[in-house]
């Protein structure tokens, strides 16, 4: 735009300009562009951006100086400022500086907004510090300039979750939904999941229908937020119910939908019923992604099946293709090699070892296992140790003691 001559850029649109190339090209990008800026558009607000890009990369010597430079310089503060360097100790977890940021703030005469009070209230929560967090709920319910929206409300009222303390969630749950604003289809998925943790059902049902009156229409995030909570309210026959009215209304068959339910049938100990879903759902036509198997093989992980589980993996490494993103579960993971190198074929191994190492590199864990496999079968592991060694993993003590087994099986 300032290029063609469409706008004469200010201070502000320079201010925007350095925060979108701070966030897409990075710092060293920002700073340039914020040196090469004139005196002139050297303001407030451009120094805020560039504030705005350190305290997000968690440099924190760098935010505190540029913020006292900008005192320094008598640069006009704003709320903006402050709760840049409160969310900066938030991300790095010195939760415990917030409160004094907020303080400052107000000593300097700078009224805190929304954001301050909710950053503020989140570093005490943090610290489960429920008397620290009520403290700044009663001052900022006390400011009549400030609105508590309905997020702060959920935030609150997870809080108090976390704490046990139910009576005050559920207050502020309400709270949150009187706040709600018309079609906040996100604000609903939230309270649903709220309730779902308080383990009451009829809020759950009474949201959802709800939902359908005000937001008009659903989407499948909305389905999986809602089998998720049947599914951990232990409702299974209510999420197959519902999985199958998702069914029959959708157009775009996102498996991401069916893996809640398949999660539900595993931590209930029916793996063999999500395993007979999943192959019922691929008759049809349905293309699964590699996590639905994985989701089934932890199933089998868990009740010590271990070929099955071996077999689900191998499913999912035949989808790895099309999900280049898709990571197994390390726990799934480390369960197989150790079965595989305990009771395995060196051949076996070597395969799961193979298709794994196509979606994560090889690290201690493979080798151990190849050579494990290999000592058992008494045969010669040089290669596989001088490959670790190339691969920059040395050796420890648990190489040492597998090795030793080749020592003991010679005896």
């Amino acid at each position: 735009m300032s290029e063609k001559g469409i706008c004469k850029f200010t201070a502000s649109n320079h201010a925007v300009q350095l925060e979108l190339i701070g966030r897409v090209r990075g710092l060293d990008s920002a700073e340039s562009y914020f040196n090469n800026l004139s005196d002139q558009d050297k303001t407030e607000k451009t120094y805020g951006a560039l504030l705005s890009c350190y305290a997000r990369a968690c440099l924190t010597e760098k935010s505190l100086s540029h913020m006292q430079k900008m005192k320094e310089m008598g640069l006009p503060m704003s709320s903006v400022n402050y709760n840049n360097i409160m969310s900066l100790y938030i991300n790095i977890n010195e939760y415990e500086k917030v409160p004094d940021v907020l303080a400052e703030m107000k000593e300097n005469g700078i009224s805190p907004d929304n954001l301050s009070y909710s950053i503020c209230i989140n570093s005490y929560a943090a610290r489960s510090d429920i008397n620290g967090m009520e403290k700044v709920l009663q001052e900022m319910e006390g400011q009549p300039q400030i609105f508590m929206d309905w997020n702060t409300c959920a935030m609150v009222a997870n809080f108090y979750i976390k704490a046990g303390l139910n009576e005050k969630a559920l207050a502020y749950l309400k709270k949150s939904e009187e706040k709600l604003g018309k079609n906040n289809g996100h604000g609903y998925n939230h309270l649903i999941t709220s309730y779902a943790s308080l383990g009451n059902k009829t809020e759950v049902l009474r949201l959802w229908e709800l939902k359908k009156v005000v937001c008009k229409r659903y989407i499948n995030i909305d389905y999986t937020i809602m089998l998720g909570s049947l599914v951990k309210l232990g409702e299974l026959e209510e999420a197959e119910k519902l999985f199958e009215e998702w069914e029959s209304s959708t157009s775009s068959y996102d498996f991401r939908v069916p893996n809640t339910l398949l999660i539900g049938y595993c931590q209930n100990g029916l793996v063999d019923k999500a395993q007979e879903m999943l192959e019922d759902k691929i008759k049809k036509g349905k293309s699964p992604i590699p996590n639905s198997w994985g989701i089934v093989a932890a199933g089998y992980v868990n009740k010590s099946e271990m070929e099955k589980a071996l077999e689900c993996m191998k499913m999912a490494f035949e989808l790895r293709a099309g999900s280049e993103g898709w990571r197994p579960n390390p726990k799934v993971i480390t369960s197989l090699l150790g079965w595989l190198s305990d009771k395995g074929q060196v051949e076996e191994v070597e395969d799961f070892v193979g298709s794994l190492k196509t979606v994560i590199p090889m690290d201690r864990e493979m080798y151990h296992a190849l050579i494990k496999a290999n000592v058992r079968e008494g045969k010669e592991v040089d290669e596989l140790l001088e490959s670790m060694k190339a691969d920059k993993i040395d050796e420890d003590e648990e190489t040492e003691k597998i090795l030793s087994l080749k020592e003991v099986k010679a005896e």
